[in-house]
């Protein structure tokens, strides 16, 4: 799995940041978390292309995160986008698209499927989960976890005291099946043994909440944002985001295992203060800057 940021600003940009969007590489996925504006550009300059992108996750419809999701669309017709495009949003997503699709009357239609979620697990697919919930903004608002699913990794020296080393049916192990070789019982709790699925949460534009520790629990990685500092705390509370203190205390409350803040108010043209305060209630804390990469 590999997470690219490609905008880390808020409501306004600056020369090193732009407007928010993240997107997630996993096998033949390519999901891109919020599309504000000038995310073409920063997918230029990442070196990749649009036309890769198989879902979009948008938190909210704010113009800082949704912007540029006229010109991708533009973009992705153009090219000749021959995949169905699926879309995620929170309620109103779909008005909210027809809108945006009447305002631009693109050219090139590019074929779409919009789904509005609601709390928790709204996609499955075979070695994965998407998970959403909704967060405490002025406008309605989701995060969002990415689960990969456990997997069972074939305990060859086990296998070997059957003679089974090489065969179809240790696909049924990994499955989690018990099988038979030559007359006998496999077990796959003692043929297998559990690698843990990664785990990446993204929390974007909210005060703090329960629904916030709750999603995040045991993540790997939480992607916060982190808009003010705790001497801002009352401009926080008024425009219901988060500060970098506030962002450390549900990482620690949730367990998670690394923090990155994301987000940041144009005020903050060195992030070091804000780094300073997360690291005082969460150590394994880190600032995300444009174009910044997470393997797990």
């Amino acid at each position: 799995m590999k997470i690219t940021f490609l905008g880390t600003s808020s409501m306004v940009p600056t020369k090193e940041r732009n407007h928010n969007s993240l997107l997630i590489n996993y096998e033949n996925e390519n999901i891109l978390v919020d599309c504000g504006e000038g995310t073409q550009r920063q997918l230029r300059i990442a070196k990749i292309s649009p036309t890769k992108i198989t879902k979009i996750l948008l938190t909210h419809w704010h113009g800082d995160h949704v912007f540029g999701l006229p010109g991708l669309l533009q973009t992705l017709g153009a090219n000749e986008y021959r995949k169905t495009l699926e879309i995620y949003g929170p309620k109103g997503t779909k008005s909210y698209f027809k809108k945006i699709l009447l305002m631009y009357l693109p050219r090139e239609q590019v074929k779409t499927n919009i789904s509005e979620v609601t709390k928790g697990k709204f996609l499955e697919r075979n070695h994965y989960e998407l998970y959403a919930t909704n967060l405490k903004h002025s406008a309605y608002c989701l995060a969002y976890s990415f689960k990969e699913k456990d997997k069972r990794k074939i305990n060859l020296e086990y296998t070997k005291k059957f003679g089974l080393v090489r065969h179809p049916l240790l696909g049924d192990l990994q499955k989690g099946k018990n099988i038979k070789f030559k007359g006998k019982l496999i077990k796959a709790e003692k043929a297998t043994t559990i690698k843990k699925g990664k785990k990446v949460t993204i929390i974007l534009d909210t005060i703090p909440c329960k629904n916030c520790i709750d999603l995040a629990k045991d993540s790997d990685i939480l992607i916060c944002e982190s808009t003010y500092l705790e001497k801002n705390r009352e401009k926080a509370r008024k425009y219901k985001h988060l500060t970098a203190k506030q962002a450390a205390t549900i990482a620690k409350q949730a367990k998670v295992k690394k923090l990155v803040l994301t987000h940041f108010s144009q005020r903050h043209k060195d992030l070091t203060e804000v780094l300073k305060e997360a690291k005082k209630v969460f150590k394994n804390t880190v600032c995300a800057k444009d174009f910044l990469t997470l393997t797990l």
